[in-house]
């Protein structure tokens, strides 16, 4: 689509006008954001954009669209389905050997599983392998709880993080500012880090990993919009 706007304002609702008109979502509901900050920064998405309109150089405004579209209908659906990893968390399935790389996972792995002890009253059973190792009971209801009580537009920006990280637990670490977003990646990739480091780097591996590292962020800066 070309681009047919001149002006980009933002109303006193949060809802993104060009020229005057709002901009809708895929599923036609208004652009309305939650916080200054966060309209700040699609509108700058929407001033930023050239002839033709690239969505993927819209990330942030895709995050606001699903938080409209997709999960403030039905919000608790959507907890549900992203309480679910902590059935399989990344910080749970450790390496048996090398000797180093085992100390790397638990210097990266164990204070956060530390954090959420503490922050949630849980206990996580973790496991040297990738055999599927099931949590406690306790401990996913009240993940499940902790995930439950977030708003849309926290729940979809904490999603992608979940997924691209492969922790539950870090993107609530994250999100609570227990951990800062580039230790959280550090943490997310130590098993890859060492994979290039003893082997080389892999071009192709790289570049998704970068492509990873910019979903990552975009869903990063979203989440530090809200507050």
């Amino acid at each position: 689509m070309k681009r047919f706007w001149a002006d980009v304002a933002i109303d006193t609702d949060g809802v993104i006008r060009l020229d005057g008109r709002p901009v809708r979502t895929p599923g036609r509901a208004p652009l309305a954001l939650p916080t200054p900050a966060l309209a700040d920064a699609i509108a700058d998405e929407w001033r930023a954009v050239g002839d033709t309109i690239d969505p993927r150089a819209m990330p942030l405004t895709g995050l606001a669209n699903a938080a409209i579209d997709r999960v403030a209908p039905d919000p608790q659906a959507f907890a549900a389905g992203l309480a679910a990893y902590a059935e399989s968390d990344l910080l749970c399935y450790r390496a048996e050997a090398p000797a180093e790389l085992v100390t790397r996972e638990e210097a990266a792995w164990d204070p956060l599983l530390a954090w959420a002890r503490k922050r949630y009253d849980i206990h996580f059973e973790t496991i040297s392998g990738v055999m599927h190792q099931p949590q406690p009971a306790a401990t996913i209801a009240r993940l499940a709880d902790a995930v439950a009580s977030r708003p849309p537009f926290e729940l979809v920006a904490l999603q992608p993080i979940v997924t691209i990280a492969g922790t539950l637990v870090g993107a609530l670490a994250l999100a609570e500012k227990a951990i800062s977003a580039d230790d959280l990646w550090s943490a997310a990739i130590v098993d890859e880090t060492w994979q290039a480091e003893l082997w080389g780097e892999d071009p192709e591996a790289a570049k998704a990993r970068a492509a990873r590292r910019q979903d990552f962020d975009s869903a990063v800066r979203f989440l530090s919009l809200l507050e």
